[in-house]
């Protein structure tokens, strides 16, 4: 295997290790769940928690965007027999 192949492996690991952690950092969409465990939910957090949520959410969009860039150019360098 070529670097480059090898370079492009690693950051592909990189990145659905990145992806794996941002999906697990992000909360769950269950709304009211709060009454029913007696934790009441203040005007404060839950902006914090959209901000947060969004920060999240946009930083998944971001590392599956370059998780498919990489796949779909190590298939292409495959397919050439370039690595």
């Amino acid at each position: 295997m070529e670097p480059l192949g090898i370079v492009l492996g690693i950051i592909l690991a990189v990145v659905s290790v990145a992806i794996i952690v941002v999906i697990i950092l992000q909360e769950g969409n269950q709304q009211g769940l709060g009454v029913v465990t007696g934790a009441a939910d203040s005007y404060f957090s839950k902006n914090k928690a959209r901000s947060i949520d969004a920060f999240l959410s946009r930083w998944t969009k971001v590392f599956a965007a370059v998780f498919v860039i990489f796949v779909i150019a190590l298939n292409a360098l495959a397919f050439f027999d370039k690595i």
